[in-house]
């Protein structure tokens, strides 16, 4: 098996959780779920633990916050590949292709586990368990994405639509049709 670098995305502005979250310190850095004691990028990094094969993570951060994230993750005693700046916000898919170009510039090819830095997952034994299936297609050079079945019609969210319809516990994964940018109502509706 490849090893794992665990990529997080923690550039985001926060501005959806407004007064709380703002440019200067967006929720991921904050304590919001939980105990209290732990911010969500923290709790990210956390709930890999147990996870076979993962080296040091990698870490991509709006320019201003590197000393927040620097810090974040020394209270946990972890010490990151690296952490890469972003001088601008520039969306998901260049800042992968960035930790993609650092993570194999020595010449090895993990795999990359890409985690956004301020997402809440109350079950993490079935989280790692998913990890652990997408693993395998991922050794075999596929690509592997994660999602949720959606409770209500969202348009600030992506739709992933399925080959074939999912079983409840099925974890050996399926073909995806399309992937949905955030759609209108009556799109997500549907």
């Amino acid at each position: 098996n490849k090893p794992i670098i665990a990529v997080i995305l923690c550039g985001g502005t926060g501005s959806r959780l407004w007064p709380l979250s703002r440019a200067s310190y967006p929720k991921q850095y904050w304590a919001l779920y939980g105990d209290g004691e732990e911010t969500l990028l923290q709790q990210t990094h956390k709930r890999l633990q147990g996870l076979s094969d993962l080296i040091d993570p990698l870490l991509i951060c709006n320019e201003d916050h590197r000393f927040i994230v620097a810090e974040q993750m020394r209270q946990l005693n972890v010490e990151p590949s690296a952490i890469l700046l972003e001088p601008t916000r520039r969306n998901t898919a260049p800042a992968i292709a960035v930790a993609a170009l650092k993570a194999t510039e020595t010449g090895e090819d993990p795999l990359l586990l890409v985690l956004a830095a301020d997402h809440v997952i109350k079950n993490n034994p079935e989280f790692l368990r998913a990890i652990e299936a997408g693993k395998i297609h991922a050794n075999q050079g596929r690509l592997v994405t994660f999602g949720i079945v959606p409770t209500k019609a969202e348009t600030g969210y992506g739709y992933i639509e399925a080959s074939q319809p999912l079983q409840a516990d099925q974890f050996g994964g399926v073909n995806i049709s399309r992937f949905i940018e955030k759609p209108d109502k009556q799109t997500a509706e549907k």
